[in-house]
């Protein structure tokens, strides 16, 4: 006799309150017979207040457990930020081992990647600091130095090349987009 769905342990996708992935992970890892799984980047960003380093779960809202549904069910949906385990028109779907491998295998088996959010010439940039704060610009060339690097930027009716440091730009590049590009 084939044994049901329900009595299989099998990884699902739970749905969290925005920015409590990880915790919701954390506290749900410590219920019996659960096993929680939530990829992080760790990246950093030029703001107002200079280079901040920044950890984001690599799916807003969203961890994988692994859990059999009739005995851990109940525990999981009532955990601590968890909204609900997704389902599909009430039928829970699971995800594949051979997804979440290959997964932690694109994160290096570790929890928290580093993300290096890179600038290249032709990139669009925006200036975060100085006179010309908010302009945006594109990169003409990467500096020797200390991490500068040219932009063109069109002022007074022409474009001018300014110099700066790469801390003092944002670029449009976002991390998911370079982790999903590897």
């Amino acid at each position: 006799m084939k044994p049901k769905k329900e009595d299989i342990s099998a990884w699902y996708v739970v749905h969290t309150r925005p920015k409590c992935e990880h915790i919701a992970a954390s506290l749900m890892g410590g219920l019996e017979g659960v096993e929680t799984y939530c990829p992080r980047i760790r990246f950093q960003k030029s703001t107002r207040r200079g280079k901040v380093w920044f950890i984001e779960a690599l799916f807003p809202s969203y961890f994988f457990a692994r859990f059999v549904p009739s005995q851990s069910m109940r525990a999981v949906n009532y955990s601590q930020s968890v909204i609900k385990v997704v389902d599909f028109g009430g039928n829970l779907t699971s995800v594949p081992d051979s997804a979440i491998a290959e997964l932690k295998a694109e994160m290096k088996d570790v929890e928290i990647c580093e993300v290096a959010v890179g600038v290249k010439v032709g990139d669009t940039v925006e200036l975060t600091e100085g006179p010309m704060r908010g302009m945006k610009g594109i990169v003409n060339a990467m500096l020797t130095g200390v991490e500068r690097v040219r932009i063109l930027l069109e002022f007074l009716g022409r474009e001018n090349a300014v110099e700066v440091p790469m801390s003092k730009i944002l670029t449009e590049h976002k991390p998911r987009a370079v982790v999903a590009a590897r």
